[in-house]
């Protein structure tokens, strides 16, 4: 049998993962804290970037008025960056998850700093200095407060603990009745009922019956089994519901207001929204140093100064040019996105949480023109102050549900119209979410009961019977 062997051509397309579209595409995520740190370390590994002058510096923030903008910089490019990175989105648009907003996410304002100063360990090493201890026990107290978590209880047994630092159990018991005695309230405990009690003997007027329950019945009040504690105490529901309400105002994990060494962190908008005149104008604060080529390299490479050093140069140079480009995309691809957001969640920005509209990463994607995966990526660790407050950008993507009019509402209208009726609530006789589901479906909201138990989960409020009050 004889064999065929030709060469033939054929032209196929195929998308390539180079380290510059992976750089590309991580830029576009960036927040501006981190975009600031990356910079940082590119001009440190590349000698030919240089931070432009200030004075020799063109105005690089885009705001509303600057839409003219975009075409220029578009001019500078060697190809469409758009279309570079889309391509590769539609590659794996099956692999990709940008594309699903999940309707469990927060949407709560965020503070600019989220995390105190403060740090729990050397808080409490500094009272057990001033606590006047020899120097075994300041060894042994120093150990017990590396010990505990961040919520401030002891981790492990104390039997475990007196075997590592060799020492009687009642040592290290004594010792840590000691740092149980610092501020704040609590801390050291090595459970919650030990941690409540600890507070407790710290209080004055507290109710009566209040440490009886903390002792005996912290399972059956965790369950809400109010009239069941009621029964075995031989006590009236009122009296009960005034220990409940003080053990409510105790704090379950002393430890968290209080964060651990190099946890601080700051949040910096990336888009700052205003309005003037009766418009909104924003501006995308990335507030990054301008970067340049460096002219002594220019110059060297043009003189000539040998293979291996000519190489050198010019590899640096297309790494340099093209992470101009890249954050000059990146700027571009998320004032694209932000001018649509603002222009869709308008009624928002004017009247309220009330007035926020289903928005879809696909419908933002479809008006800017790239792919919804691009417009995941822009969003992603991205905040807008607004004159509503400082927002997440993906806190205005959110889900529908349908009304009886044929008008959708967000999931966030939806939670906001919960809430209200929440706080309205019969204290004695509160709301069922049957009950609920019938007042929204009044409303003209078309909701089933279970979607009212997952929003009302997803905000953190309990069941009809833990919420059913006796005074």
């Amino acid at each position: 049998m004889a064999m065929n062997f030709q060469m033939e051509i054929e032209q196929t397309q195929k998308i390539v993962m180079t380290l510059e579209l992976q750089q590309a595409i991580n830029l576009l995520q960036l927040s501006t804290l981190e975009l600031k740190n990356y910079l940082e370390r590119e001009i440190a590994e590349n000698p030919v970037l240089e931070i432009q002058d200030k004075e020799e510096d063109t105005d690089n923030e885009f705001s509303g008025d600057a839409v003219d903008q975009e075409d220029e910089s578009n001019k500078d490019m060697d190809f469409d960056w758009e279309e570079y990175i889309n391509d590769y989105d539609s590659s794996l648009r099956r692999g990709l998850s940008g594309g699903v907003q999940k309707e469990s996410d927060q949407y709560y304002p965020y503070e600019y700093v989220d995390s105190s100063d403060n740090n729990l360990e050397e808080y409490l090493i500094f009272q057990l200095r001033m606590s006047s201890v020899d120097e075994d026990d300041f060894r042994i107290g120093e150990y017990l407060i590396g010990n505990l978590d961040a919520c401030g209880y002891l981790r492990g047994e104390v039997a475990e603990h007196a075997e590592c630092l060799g020492v009687k159990e009642e040592r290290v018991v004594r010792m840590l009745e000691l740092i149980q005695t610092f501020d704040p309230q609590g801390i050291g405990a090595r459970n919650l009922r030990e941690c409540l009690l600890i507070q407790l003997r710290r209080r004055e007027n507290v109710p009566p019956y209040t440490e009886t329950i903390i002792k005996k019945y912290l399972p059956e009040l965790g369950r809400a089994k109010y009239r069941e504690i009621a029964g075995k105490m031989g006590i009236y529901p009122k009296e009960l519901q005034k220990a409940i309400d003080y053990i409510r105002t105790l704090n379950p994990k002393p430890g968290s207001c209080f964060s651990r060494a190099g946890e601080t962190s700051y949040i910096v908008p990336d888009i700052i929204v205003e309005k003037v005149e009766g418009d909104y104008i924003f501006t995308i604060n990335d507030n990054i140093p301008s970067l340049t080529i460096s002219s002594f390299y220019k110059n060297l490479l043009a003189r000539g100064c040998g293979e291996n050093v000519n190489s050198f140069i010019k590899k640096r140079l297309e790494s340099a040019m093209w992470l101009i480009k890249s954050i000059e995309q990146r700027r571009l691809t998320l004032y694209k996105v932000t001018e649509q957001i603002i222009k869709i969640q308008r009624d928002f920005l004017d009247k309220g949480i009330r007035h926020i509209k289903p928005l879809t990463l696909k419908e933002v994607a479809d008006r800017v023109g790239i792919h919804e995966s691009t417009v995941s990526r822009a969003a992603m660790n991205k905040y807008m102050q607004t004159p509503r407050g400082l927002y997440p950008l993906k806190f205005f993507f959110s889900g529908a549900i349908g009304g009886a009019s044929g008008k959708d509402h967000s999931v966030l209208c939806i939670k906001s119209y919960l809430k209200e009726l929440l706080e309205k609530e019969e204290p004695r006789s509160p709301y069922s979410d049957q009950q609920l589901t019938n007042l929204m479906n009044n409303k003209g909201i078309e909701i089933s009961r279970r979607t009212i138990t997952k929003y009302r989960k997803e905000m953190g409020i309990p069941s009809s019977f833990k919420r059913r009050r006796f005074d």
